[in-house]
């Protein structure tokens, strides 16, 4: 078979066998298939989808395409976390020393920026010295050291996942249930885990912008844990707005190291509490919702929690120092005001523009080898049911350069909009799993 083959055929809608999958999958892992061939597959599933059985094969075959975890001698519970991306998403940052700070192992294995929304690794590569390339022997000794290790996937732990992560972002092709839901789960089931609890984004600035689209992909996350004896709980958490006052790299570090020590903004110590909730439920650590919440915020209170994650800043080459002195995180040194041009109260903050304008400050990638600059990004001053006045700053802006701090205005010019009333709905809005 031939990848051109392949191509025309779910081009045309048609359904793939499980050898053509696996070749494929295999091919492209070892190169055989080119990245401009893929895209074209990539493009035809976005447009024509899988259907269950491909969709099973897919996700087992990136799944198999290199290396599978063992932690069955770990002893302790083995969890993730995972969110589908959100503008000011850095939940993954403060929640996984709160949950092992509680007796949980957490391998968390996270990904890059894709499109508009923020990667966890870019935020923790902002801490000088941290290094979130592990080869697997450091990363389970960190792992068994610390009960938690923070990284991106290894060259050996699904190889097919690596590329074609970075190719969907560059491809315009992310925002695809069977790709969003096969790259995630064929992650997280080479981690060998106990259970996994899913943040899944849905609004304006989610690439699941319905709620039928979110459960429906939540869903099916949830079937192939299933599928492959792992339990998996999802809540559908909404993404109207940005997640917090901060969108950036390093700003989000900052963000995170205020939520551990109990200061953080309400909506992103909500949602972290509500997945840790999840989390220690899944585990076995306690058996009702507010032991487990007593138990989280007991590791904030003592600083446990916060004491963890100075260990694993240490352990993977971070300088600890930025937990007491946030001044040694990177910032740009350029600042700019965006302004209410009337007074009334906000009725919306659009996180997709916030998010894309972040991004043309050069805090996301607009292709795949384009490079992060940790410092630049947006504080968001106002958001929706705050009453603003005339010219009272609405963001501030980090920025280093002014084509760039040019290309993204139009898009916060746009972002709020101000009128007579506005309320944010609810942050959590369901759950799907056991």
């Amino acid at each position: 078979m031939t990848a051109v083959e392949l191509i025309e055929k779910k081009r045309h809608g048609l359904g793939l066998t499980s050898n053509e999958i696996r070749w494929l999958i295999s091919a492209y892992t070892d190169g055989t298939v080119t990245d401009y061939q893929m895209a074209a597959m990539l493009m035809a599933i976005f447009i024509h989808g899988l259907n269950h059985e491909e969709l099973a094969v897919w996700t087992d075959a990136m799944l198999h395409s290199g290396e599978v975890l063992d932690f069955s001698d770990v002893d302790a519970p083995v969890l993730d976390k995972h969110s589908t991306g959100g503008v000011g998403d850095k939940v993954s940052i403060p929640l996984a020393p709160m949950v092992a700070a509680c007796g949980v192992a957490i391998p968390m294995m996270s990904g890059r920026g894709l499109g508009h929304t923020g990667g966890t690794l870019d935020k923790l590569e902002s801490i000088p010295g941290f290094t979130t390339a592990l080869d697997p022997e450091r990363f389970n000794q960190i792992l068994r050291s610390t009960g938690l290790v923070l990284a991106g996937q290894s060259e050996t732990l699904v190889p097919a996942d690596r590329k074609l992560y970075a190719l969907r972002d560059s491809t315009g092709t992310v925002p695809s249930i069977p790709l969003i839901s096969s790259s995630i789960m064929s992650k997280k089931l080479a981690e060998d885990l106990d259970g996994l609890v899913l943040d899944v984004k849905v609004g304006k600035g989610a690439f699941m912008r319905d709620l039928d689209s979110a459960r429906q992909l939540a869903e099916t996350m949830v079937g192939i844990g299933a599928a492959h004896d792992t339990k998996v709980a999802a809540l559908l958490t909404a993404m109207d707005q940005p997640l917090g006052d901060e969108v950036g790299n390093a700003s989000e570090i900052r963000e995170s190291i205020d939520v551990l020590r109990g200061e953080g903004p309400a909506d992103v110590t909500e949602i972290t509490m509500a997945l840790g909730v999840e989390m220690l439920l899944l585990g076995g650590i306690t058996g009702d919702e507010q032991s487990a919440r007593n138990l989280l915020a007991k590791t904030v209170e003592t600083g446990s929690a916060l004491a963890l994650f100075e260990r694993v800043i240490v352990e993977q080459g971070g300088n600890p120092e930025v937990l007491t002195n946030p001044a040694l995180l990177p910032i740009a040194p350029l600042r700019f005001e965006v302004k209410a041009r009337q007074a009334g109260i906000v009725s919306e903050c659009d996180a997709l523009s916030i998010g894309v304008a972040a991004m043309r400050l050069g805090a996301g990638r607009e292709r795949k080898e384009d490079t992060i600059d940790p410092g630049v990004g947006i504080t968001v001053h106002a958001k929706i049911g705050d009453r603003v006045e005339v010219d009272q700053p609405l963001a501030t802006l980090a920025y280093a350069t002014e084509d760039r701090l040019q290309s993204a205005l139009p898009l916060l010019d746009a972002a709020w909009i101000i009128g007579e009333a506005g309320a944010p709905g609810p942050l959590i809005i369901d759950r799907i799993g056991p």
